[in-house]
């Protein structure tokens, strides 16, 4: 009886030991979709669209090297969404690899692909990315990924101003194809558990001798059944004609718990210069030569935490151009879908 008992404490404490440390190994990912229909468009080639697509397609594994290094691979497929091309497959690239070394408590160094202070806090605290991409990244001002090195963490050690910085190629998730590089930094200070003031600037040496510029004020606040959000943002371009391009864009979002399984998502954002790169934008091309206003509200509807199910519409009104002419309002009601798996 005592031989047994002792197999069996022994036992149960390299079981309790196990169950307590972290697996070395997780695999995760999401995915996200619409069935879309474009009921009006500037551009009339796309007008009256419709169907399903999956927006994004995120794989993930995780592994934990030790107690301060660890890596991620995360892999994104995706629908074209260029209301053309019918003839690829959803065919996977890579999103997030990187070596991550947690210093301390406060600090961490990222190596490789990995997402710069560009939208980082704006995107988390909008919480819905898979219904809609932030302002900057919807206008295509900046890239959510970036190769180089990435630093974040606390200023102060009672965590309530905190920095994110990265040193990158400029080029995204693609090589790097010339000698400048991009610099992105932001302070973010938390006086309490609700609210948050960010600020941030970038400079970005581009191809063709072109300097980008971009600073971003933000301002959010959430409480256990209320967001909210408002930003400012100015870029300047010095493009390679010896010209400058100024643009600015506000963003004003609010979200709303009503209850255990329902929420309601509002937004606008309104873009003060015509934007020429915004008219290559997949899933919702905007006019290249006006400015607009963006409007977006939801119904979201949880039947389980991992699922959401939302009833939407994305609506885009245009000022009048140099010429003097409106384009047509886009106006696209969706049904988007969002699950999570571990």
């Amino acid at each position: 009886m005592k031989i047994h008992s002792i197999f069996f404490t022994f036992f149960f404490f390299v079981a309790l030991l196990t169950a307590q440390e972290k697996p070395a190994d997780k695999f995760s990912g999401y995915m996200f979709g619409d069935y879309y229909w474009v009921v009006s468009h500037h551009n009339s080639d796309i007008e009256n669209s419709n169907g399903f697509w999956f927006r994004r397609i995120y794989f993930t594994y995780d592994h934990r090297i030790s107690r301060s290094l660890s890596t991620r691979l995360r892999l994104e497929m995706g629908s074209r969404g260029d209301f053309s091309t019918n003839s690829s497959a959803l065919i996977p690239f890579v999103k997030d690899a990187y070596l991550k070394w947690t210093v301390n408590a406060h600090h961490q160094v990222y190596l490789g692909i990995s997402s710069p202070p560009t939208f980082y806090l704006v995107e988390k605290f909008w919480g819905y990315r898979f219904l809609e991409k932030t302002p900057l990244d919807l206008q295509r001002w900046g890239s959510s990924r970036d190769f180089g090195v990435m630093m974040k963490g606390d200023l102060l050690s009672s965590g309530k101003v905190r920095y994110h910085f990265m040193l990158g190629n400029g080029s995204g998730n693609k090589s790097e194809v010339n000698t400048g590089k991009k610099f992105s930094a932001a302070i973010s200070y938390y006086p309490d558990r609700h609210l948050v003031l960010e600020v941030y600037g970038d400079r970005d040496e581009r191809c063709g001798a072109e300097v980008w510029f971009t600073y971003q004020g933000f301002l959010g606040y959430r409480s256990e059944k209320v967001r909210f959000g408002l930003l400012y943002s100015h870029q300047l371009r010095q493009l390679n004609d010896h010209r400058d391009e100024n643009l600015d864009l506000a963003s004003l979002f609010i979200t709303a718990k009503i209850h255990k399984q329902w929420g309601l998502v509002g937004r606008i954002d309104r873009q003060f210069d015509p934007n020429a790169r915004a008219e290559s934008q997949v899933y919702l091309p905007f006019d290249p030569n006006s400015k607009s206003t963006f409007f977006l509200g939801g119904i979201d509807f949880m039947p389980h935490p991992a699922v959401h199910l939302m009833p939407n519409v994305e609506v885009i009104v245009y000022d009048a151009d140099e010429t003097g002419h409106s384009p047509k309002t886009d106006f696209i009601p969706r049904a988007t879908f969002f699950y999570i798996f571990k």
